[in-house]
């Protein structure tokens, strides 16, 4: 599915957000010609690739869709938050950041909206997506953190078993 949908990016719809439930997924996208013909080109593009690599006779889709045009910033901040939040109210993750099937490649404002009035609007949109980042770089650091622990441990026993021996071959000269 990923490779579906990446492979569409740039000649079918501009891509926001999306993650990949096992069951159904969600996107967030600026269609370049409607939302029927990018619809059309992922499930399509999908169903061809199923059938041809995995020799799947079945129906792969449900019939339809259901689309919800975005507003204004606050209705897309709200539309990303509910892509980001999935994984974690399905339960497949307890942190967004271990979710590895969602992605966040358009931080630009979709053309055709209208902007928040104010100065500043798109920063609550801008910090949500900038503290997902920042959890996956959390998550990152921490499993750096727990190897380089494991190395250390490791690096503890060798000097322990050097030491012994050492001590071993000054007794027998």
């Amino acid at each position: 599915m990923l490779a579906t949908i990446d492979h569409y990016r740039e000649s079918g719809y501009e891509l926001h957000a999306f993650v990949i439930m096992p069951d159904h997924l969600h996107l967030l996208i600026t269609p370049f010609e409607s939302v029927e013909k990018s619809v059309q080109l992922i499930k399509g593009g999908f169903s061809f690739r199923a059938k041809r690599e995995l020799e799947w006779n079945g129906d792969i889709w449900q019939p339809g869709f259901t689309d919800h045009r975005i507003r204004d910033e606050e209705d897309r901040g709200r539309q990303l938050e509910y892509i980001r939040r999935n994984p974690i109210e399905a339960r497949l993750v307890e942190d967004v950041a271990l979710y590895e099937f969602m992605g966040f490649p358009g931080r630009a404002f979709p053309r055709g909206l209208k902007p928040a009035v104010g100065a500043g609007c798109d920063v609550r949109a801008e910090a949500r997506t900038l503290h997902a980042e920042a959890r996956t770089l959390h998550a990152e650091a921490h499993t750096l953190h727990a190897e380089a622990h494991t190395l250390h441990a490791e690096a503890r026993t060798l000097h322990a078993e050097a030491h012994t021996f050492q001590q071993g071959t000054d007794k027998d000269s």
